[in-house]
């Protein structure tokens, strides 16, 4: 269901989350009996339905019938452009082969390479279609996209070009990330420094040009690369204006948090095994850590110590990590209650971690994230009283309505 008027005031949401910014992560400004309006997609009022001002009569009005509203989510770290599944080795790891063990067996992410490289862009982009109507349907609005899957030059810029494609197809926003250095491709025809020297020389000038991806990301851990060569490739990425990110310390701790910080990078994504010391260079430096709980899940790791984080003075964001092997889900608010549970986040600190720090992590605070002035009219209304019974009673959906651009795109 879509609606086409893009100026508009909904009244009668019964519990509002503004998650305007904040440096304290539970601070998600509660409002109860709210409306909100806004005029060409832009929210230009929100408070207390009593104080709605006088002149908004020309303008449509909807009722949230007393539902919670809440900002659009963000999921900051998704692999969302893949083919085919996995489930074997979701069997395997249950029966106890390691990630380590399965990759070097030709599984894990070659195995989706080969799947990706083997379909075809209508059906790539089919495949990424379906789970972004599923993620509309659970109020996710705006989407980061990793690429990864592709491991060679001309692979990877198909991949950003249908990523670029499905961004106007869909009324969802799509940030894409370069994740060349994911693992490489095959060793036995170019080793690692090959590999990098390949990204940086020709891959990463290439997208820079284009303006394919708005990030450079780069897998750290035993079987990917070492910090050594990340730092080679986000400062190539850097240098033509690809802001950095990084996969660290999922396995072990590699010293990913101190690489983040040193690098600037906008986000530092798993973060299980990151030291003290790691988190407070985070701190220091401001850069967001990525809670990504389906990952510790899927493959029985020790969650990330959200409550360390928080409590470090490091900005949290949780994100579901969706892809075939390790997070095979794109149910965000499923990671936010597994990212209470597990990583010990309070459901308010869940919520700001998938609005507005989600949004600081995909450079797009000044946006979105919020319900504020001057901010895009990204919403979800829940049938729920406020986050603490949401996550707290967790059912399979309560997005009654997603709003984009103040177009109502999903209503049950």
């Amino acid at each position: 269901m879509s609606d086409s008027s893009s100026s508009g005031v909904l009244r009668n949401i019964g519990w509002l989350a503004r998650c305007e910014p904040s440096p304290i992560q539970s601070e998600i400004q509660p409002l109860d009996h709210a409306a909100i309006a806004w005029k060409d997609g832009v929210i230009d009022w929100v408070g207390r339905e009593s104080d709605l001002p006088e002149g908004l009569g020309d303008r449509r009005e909807y009722t949230a019938s007393g539902r919670a509203v809440i900002p659009g989510l963000i999921d900051a770290h998704t692999h969302l452009v893949f083919g085919g599944w996995r489930p074997d080795e979701f069997r395997q790891r249950i029966e106890g082969v390691s990630y380590l063990d399965i990759a070097a067996a030709g599984g894990g992410i070659r195995k989706t390479m080969r799947q990706t490289r083997g379909a075809s862009e209508e059906a790539l982009k089919a495949h990424a279609h379906s789970a972004l109507a599923g993620m509309l349907e659970l109020g996710v609005t705006t989407i980061e996209c990793k690429t990864g899957y592709g491991l060679s030059f001309e692979d990877e810029l198909r991949l950003l070009r249908v990523i670029r494609a499905l961004d106007d197809e869909t009324p969802q926003s799509l940030i894409p990330t370069l994740l060349a250095a994911h693992v490489v491709p095959d060793a036995s025809e170019c080793d690692a420094d090959c590999y990098v020297d390949m990204i940086v020389e020709r891959l990463i000038p290439a997208v820079a040009e284009k303006k394919l991806a708005r990030f450079n990301d780069v897998f750290v851990e035993e079987g990917a690369f070492t910090a050594e060569q990340a730092i080679r490739v986000l400062k190539a990425g850097q240098a033509l204006g690809l802001d950095a990110k990084l996969h660290v310390d999922q396995l072990g701790d590699g010293g990913g948090g101190h690489l983040a910080a040193s690098l600037g990078a906008n986000s530092a994504d798993h973060l299980e095994y990151t030291s003290a010391e790691g988190r407070a260079a985070m701190a220091e430096a401001g850069t967001v850590a990525v809670c990504l709980p389906f990952a510790s899940l899927y493959l029985n790791q020790p969650p990330m110590d959200g409550r360390a984080f928080v409590e470090d003075g490091v900005q949290v964001a949780v994100a579901t990590d969706f892809n075939p092997g390790s997070a095979p889900s794109y149910d965000l608010p499923l990671a936010l209650m597994l990212a209470c549970t597990m990583s010990r986040l309070t459901p308010a600190e869940a919520l700001a971690g998938a609005t507005r720090v989600a949004a600081r992590a995909v450079g797009e605070s000044a946006n979105r994230g919020s319900i504020a002035l001057g901010m895009r009219a990204d919403f979800a209304e829940l049938s729920t009283d406020n986050v603490d019974q949401w996550l707290y009673h967790f059912r399979p959906n309560v997005c009654a309505a997603t709003w984009i651009g103040g177009q109502r795109v999903h209503a049950t």
